[in-house]
């Protein structure tokens, strides 16, 4: 379903969305096709306009950007059990999305973003 642009549920999926691919440096045409999608779709996710994204646009999402599949069924409005599974590797639990808000996984998305164009000047030296 459609909603309007910048409401409810979808806005924050779609902030979520577009921050971590930003990140990855990825296009909306690279990030959709392995996701399944196309592009307009996906521009339209992003911008809070799709109301309930089915799971499997969800899961191929996730897998394309390597973020956990519950968190975006999550921001999506799905249900999602608590399964009180942590990660085994301290870091990946400090960047968990159960314990971050979207501000904050905002934020540091932004900040790796920052520390990969600056990886890629230094090695232009």
């Amino acid at each position: 379903m459609v909603g309007k642009k910048g409401e409810g549920v979808g806005s924050e999926l779609g902030q979520e969305l577009r921050s971590v691919r930003l990140a990855l440096g990825l296009s909306l045409k690279t990030a959709a096709g392995p996701a399944g999608i196309s592009a307009t779709y996906l521009q339209k996710l992003e911008a809070g306009e799709v109301k309930s994204p089915s799971p499997n646009v969800l899961h191929g999402l996730a897998d394309t950007l390597n973020i956990p599949y519950t968190g975006l069924m999550e921001l999506a409005g799905y249900v999602v059990p608590d399964t009180s599974e942590r990660p085994a590797n301290p870091f990946e639990h400090a960047l968990s999305a159960s314990d971050l808000t979207a501000d904050e996984r905002r934020a540091v998305a932004a900040f790796i973003a920052h520390l990969r164009d600056q990886r890629e000047h230094d090695r232009d030296k």
